[in-house]
């Protein structure tokens, strides 16, 4: 169960004078079931919520309550501003800067030195060291336009290079592995597209409204698919790259091979984003085995050489 949902969900509460459970699940993303569940466990932690059944039925708070600050814990409020700082980082607005005065304002005066130090135990930082200055522009673009249902026009560059103009209908940002995506119903494929933000060029809100339709949630957990297309292959890493090697493997597929070097037990799929991915790490990594892919990598070495020959 999150926190930071509940405390959303109390939010919509207080704002609104009754809502179905329906459109609480969708606003949330999650089941019916979720929703009864979060709604109980509100009602548990002291805060009347009235349910009333049938057409224009749904849930509110009784009317005069009185939020108690003391409803939420130190560990609570500390998760939730670790949670939102985080966010502001990245995405920036009046709505992120609302809600982190809104959860301050429940902070005992008694407390507040306790959660501050909590809530700066952890920090997450979503924001780059470097790299495409568009991404945090395009992203409030990309906000805006989800919550006007605006559609967005684009031209986007595909993994071959290939540029295409789309306009779509923005459904979710999506953060996944450090990088930006968002979820839209393209108009030209006439189908749902999990697109890369650092590909989406020449971004622009259009006029036009759109009707917001079903939408299915983006696949992204496919370690099941992944880890069936891998093989282990072994590989000769040099320990200054231990570090970045650790990102891709745990510690026991290390060997130590003398005082410099480690022998690495792989996991690696036979295509470009793997190659690259040992490219990456220079002449600090060699490919042991198995032969095919040390002859492939070595035919791609020669094949960058000979760029360099003339």
């Amino acid at each position: 169960m999150k926190i930071d949902r509940l405390v959303s969900i109390i939010m919509v509460l207080l704002d609104k004078e009754r809502i179905g459970a329906q459109e609480l699940a969708t606003m949330f993303e999650v089941s019916l079931r979720t929703i009864y569940r979060d709604v109980e466990s509100i009602s548990r932690a002291g805060i009347p919520v009235l349910s009333t059944p049938g057409v224009g039925g749904g849930f509110e708070i009784m009317q005069g309550y009185k939020l108690d600050k003391k409803v939420f814990s130190s560990s609570d409020l500390s998760a939730i501003l670790m949670g939102l700082s985080s966010l502001s980082d990245m995405v920036r607005g009046d709505e992120v800067v609302n809600a982190l005065a809104k959860v301050r304002s429940f902070i005992p005066a008694e407390a507040a030195k306790d959660i501050a130090l909590k809530a700066n135990q952890i920090h997450i930082d979503l924001s780059p060291w470097m790299g495409n200055k568009e991404i945090p522009l395009n992203l409030e673009l990309i906000r805006t336009a989800l919550q006007e249902s605006k559609l967005l026009s684009f031209e986007y560059v595909d993994h071959h290079g290939n540029r295409t103009s789309r306009t779509a209908e923005p459904y979710q940002l999506v953060l996944k592995n450090s990088h930006w995506y968002w979820q839209g119903y393209c108009r030209a494929r006439k189908d749902f597209r999990l697109f890369k933000l650092s590909r989406t060029t020449k971004l622009r809100i259009m006029e036009e409204c759109f009707v917001v339709r079903e939408n299915p949630k983006p696949q992204l957990d496919i370690t099941d698919m992944v880890e069936s297309m891998q093989t282990f292959i072994t590989i000769r890493i040099h320990k200054s790259v231990l570090d970045r090697m650790l990102e891709y493997c745990t510690y026991e597929q290390f060997t130590l091979e003398g005082d410099e070097h480690y022998l690495v037990s792989f996991p690696f799929i036979e295509n470009d984003y793997h190659y690259d991915i040992l490219f990456s790490f220079g002449a600090a990594c060699e490919c042991l085995e198995p032969p095919h892919i040390r002859a492939e990598m070595q035919r791609r070495i020669l094949a960058m050489a000979a760029l360099y020959e003339s």
